[in-house]
């Protein structure tokens, strides 16, 4: 049983289609975007170069040619960006996602299936509880051998504040420069993740779109997919955005009170 204390400012009543849909489904998606970790207090990624970064263009922090250019630099840029994300913590919606699945069970009085893919290359969603998590646009804490691939581990504690330059660590298994694990502009996502995200498009029954401008392809691209696959498809951010007119319903609602909202209903209204 969740406690109504951990929800604050709840909004309006949950969208009472949305229930409906949920009632029937056995599988559900969660699909979260950029706008779901901004209301941890972690800045979306033009918004993160301001200060010291604001003197660097994209290309030259997030593509393999500002890496090859100064791996130093570069690599400075992410451990700041990954130190923004330790210090930050889950949100009321990352913790709902976490129980949503067992919440359904007992609202709708069978085994419901919640499966989260995200474009947010932070940890919160784990941190919160959620089990595997399909990282299309890698992970700040999965560093990676710039050189052999090799999965690596991260040298020290990530810098408080920003700084211009921090040499990367080196492989352990042939001496080449830690790269962060993200995907960065000009780079393929991940085939693994993108496959098993396909596949549990493929096998749901709802998908719930949360913070996510939708305006980042090929990931953008999924629910349009899905809703032309005949999947019932809502959408849950506070204005609309380049989805809206593909989805079954925008539910104008933050990431953290939408979820946490939904949550408490179908908690409190429990088996059908």
């Amino acid at each position: 049983m969740t406690s109504p204390a951990l929800f604050k400012n709840p909004v309006p009543e949950v969208p009472a289609v949305l229930l409906d849909a949920l009632r029937l489904a056995r599988r559900v998606v969660v699909f979260s975007g950029a706008g779901m970790s901004a209301e941890s207090g972690i800045p979306i990624f033009r918004d993160a170069m301001h200060g010291l970064w604001a003197q660097f263009s994209p290309h030259e922090l997030a593509t393999p040619e500002g890496w090859e250019a100064d791996p130093a630099r570069v690599w400075a840029w992410y451990e700041w960006r990954r130190g923004l994300v330790m210090r930050a913590a889950p949100h009321a919606g990352h913790m709902a996602l976490g129980q949503l699945a067992s919440a359904l069970s007992r609202f709708a009085g069978h085994d419901v299936v919640v499966d989260a893919v995200t474009q947010n290359v932070d940890d919160l969603h784990e941190r919160a509880g959620v089990k595997g998590v399909q990282h299309l646009h890698g992970s700040l804490f999965a560093p990676r051998c710039s050189a052999c691939g090799q999965p690596a581990e991260f040298a020290g504690v990530p810098p408080v504040e920003p700084v211009a330059s921090l040499v990367p660590p080196r492989c352990k298994h042939c001496q080449g420069f830690i790269r962060p694990g993200v995907v960065w502009f000009g780079e393929s996502l991940p085939q693994d993740a993108w496959q098993r995200t396909e596949a549990l498009m493929a096998q749901c029954d709802v998908l719930l779109v949360v913070g996510t401008s939708g305006v980042v392809y090929p990931a953008a691209g999924l629910p349009a997919a899905a809703r032309q696959a005949g999947k019932w498809v809502a959408e849950i951010n506070p204005t609309a955005s380049e989805l809206s007119s593909h989805i079954h319903l925008h539910w104008q609602t933050t990431a953290a009170q939408g979820l946490g909202s939904l949550l408490q209903a179908l908690t409190t209204r429990g088996t059908a």
